[in-house]
């Protein structure tokens, strides 16, 4: 059960943070409230990673930033390290 929970908790986390990086484009390019930098990096600290490296790519946002052309892609790595560890730690692999 802890599983799905987690995998629920990485999509949502991925889809706001992907989405989030779509409407602050939009909203810079209409001239509109934005969505703070802090925000953006937030999600992606919290296990959004993927999906702020996946909306700064499809969206060309922030991508000369350096906190999110160095952080996010460092934030990713991070991650994707943790899970493995978590993953072999729980016995799921070998």
């Amino acid at each position: 059960m802890t599983i799905q929970i987690c995998i629920c908790y990485l999509l949502v986390i991925n889809a706001a943070a992907f989405l989030a990086f779509g409407i602050d484009k939009w909203r810079a390019r209409h001239e509109r409230w934005r969505i703070r930098e802090s925000t953006l990096l937030g999600l992606a600290f919290l296990g959004g990673a993927a999906g702020a490296w996946a909306g700064m790519g499809v969206f060309h946002h922030k991508v000369r930033k350096p906190p999110f052309r160095f952080g996010v892609p460092l934030m990713l790595l991070a991650q994707a390290a943790l899970l493995v560890w978590l993953w072999v730690k729980g016995g799921a692999i070998g």
